[in-house]
């Protein structure tokens, strides 16, 4: 049976390259970064020119870039650690309204210790409006933290201009680019952000690794304290060999980046359009040109998510119905919700997202079946 992987968004495989490097670092740098011998301080250069390598791709500095296990480990340290940090300060914090739920829950849990949580509305290609961030900025806001692009519809954010306002406010801002960096430049200096989130499993790198820039003169609590690790914002002793691989995929992305962006969006449009031109009732999510190249969220009318998912795992193709970290939830899609659409709409949407070893002729296979599992699927389905 043929096997198409249509799923990248939620996990990307590990490049041979960075394995390479990962199996390398796992034989040979076992010591641990924070000794004093020989053998730690090789582990700790190889740390280092990891942290190097990262920083440049930001146009970040060096110091600035902090390791972390997981996207969701640097989302919650910048919430909570700005939160307990400048609480002196004020106790008002602005999220969207789509944010990944590690940021929505780590916000409702900041709110049941006191902290006013205000979520942006956005319109319905979900995106952020910079006026409606304008109003909601007070003297109370510490923190305003939203997505360069969403992880369900792909739909990229104006962060420059969110972050000027927050400059301009003096507050300090934070974006979640997990989804986006590696596929999308960025320019933390240029663009006035202050803290920044990016995870390794979502640019072929390997799992349990994760950035957090934070940048220089911030103020914020660490989430765990121990032996002063990361220059003391992050104790725990340093996975050597992953940070190695995600340094090396990053490489990677910033040599690619520019090629891949041309490739991936000649396949997405080419499975968006087949989609829409062969398949009745059948309707596109998130803004039709600010999105991610990667990036097709499609709705299918009188039919459910999962069921469509279910048919084409059958077949072979891997998708989504939404977010991996809420795939069990029964709950319609807080995204979709937030862009306006009806429960009903919500239930027949389906997530596509390309990667590095997508073919055209893996997209020409799903635009062969899918209208039949379409067709079959609303036959039997008791909304026609």
């Amino acid at each position: 049976m043929k096997k198409v992987y249509l799923d990248y968004a939620a996990s990307t495989p590990i490049d041979p390259r960075v394995l390479k490097v990962v199996n390398q670092h796992l034989k040979t740098t076992f010591a641990n970064s924070s000794s004093l011998h020989s053998f730690g301080q090789e582990a700790q250069a190889v740390v280092e020119k990891s942290r190097q390598i990262v920083a440049q791709a930001l146009k970040a500095n060096p110091e600035e870039i902090i390791f972390t296990s997981s996207a969701t480990e640097s989302n919650n340290t910048v919430l909570k650690g700005v939160a307990w940090a400048n609480k002196h300060k004020g106790n008002q914090i602005i999220v969207s309204s789509i944010e990944h739920d590690c940021v929505l829950k780590s916000s409702q849990w900041l709110e049941k210790q006191g902290f006013e949580i205000i979520k942006l509305a956005v319109d319905k290609y979900g995106l952020i409006s910079p006026q409606n961030l304008k109003k909601a900025v007070s003297k109370k806001t510490i923190l305003v933290s939203m997505m360069q692009a969403n992880n369900e519809v792909g739909t990229i954010q104006p962060i420059e201009e969110l972050a000027r306002i927050c400059k301009q406010k003096n507050v300090p801002f934070h974006t979640d680019a997990s989804q986006s960096f590696g596929k999308i430049p960025i320019n933390v200096k240029k663009m006035k952000i202050d803290f920044l989130t990016a995870s390794s499993h979502k640019i072929y790198g390997p799992k349990g690794v994760a950035l957090l820039y934070l940048r220089k003169g911030v103020k914020i609590e660490p989430l765990l304290h121990g032996g002063g690790h990361e220059s003391g914002f992050r104790s725990s002793t340093v996975n050597v060999p992953v940070i190695a691989g995600l340094a090396k995929a990053v490489e990677i992305c910033q040599k690619e980046m520019s090629q891949e962006t041309i490739r991936l969006t000649k396949l997405r449009n080419k499975l968006i359009k087949g989609i829409l031109d062969k398949i009745p009732d059948s309707y596109l999510n998130g803004h039709p040109e600010k999105r991610l190249a990667n990036n097709a969220n499609l709705r299918f009318s009188y039919i459910e998510g999962e069921a469509i998912m279910l048919k084409l795992n059958q077949l072979g193709i891997a998708v989504s119905t939404g977010s991996a970290c809420s795939s069990q939830s029964l709950e319609p899609s807080h995204v979709l919700l937030a862009m306006g659409l009806r429960p009903e709409e919500i239930q027949g949407s389906i997530r596509f997202s390309l990667g590095r070893w997508t073919k055209e002729e893996e997209i020409d296979y799903v635009l062969k079946v899918l209208p039949k599992v379409i067709k079959d699927l609303r036959r039997i389905s008791p909304y026609v």
